[in-house]
């Protein structure tokens, strides 16, 4: 986001939330930036032979018939979605 974006959302953000809900809000982004930058730190980047070898793996399992489906996949991601639904309604009751 360019400085002017960022400068007119701040504005816009101090014209209508409450100090405490701003104090809030810092806060939260001020916890997101720090678990970014420790997972940043976490990270460490692939050498080639690594790569290589995860390729390599990766093609023996499908070779032998260890995978998922594109469709088992997609059937994960809606099971996910419907449980996280679900528990949003349970709180919301």
């Amino acid at each position: 986001m360019s400085t002017s974006a960022l400068t007119n959302l701040r504005d816009y953000l101090y014209e209508t939330l409450s100090p405490a809900n701003m104090l809030w809000l810092s806060k939260q982004l001020a916890d997101y930036v720090q678990k970014q930058q420790e997972q940043q730190e976490q990270l460490k980047p692939y050498t080639k032979e690594e790569i290589n070898k995860m390729l390599d793996e990766a093609e023996a399992r499908i070779a032998a018939g260890i995978y998922v489906t594109n469709e088992e996949v997609m059937r994960w991601i809606d099971e996910e979605l419907a449980e996280e639904e679900q528990l949003e309604m349970a709180e919301a009751v």
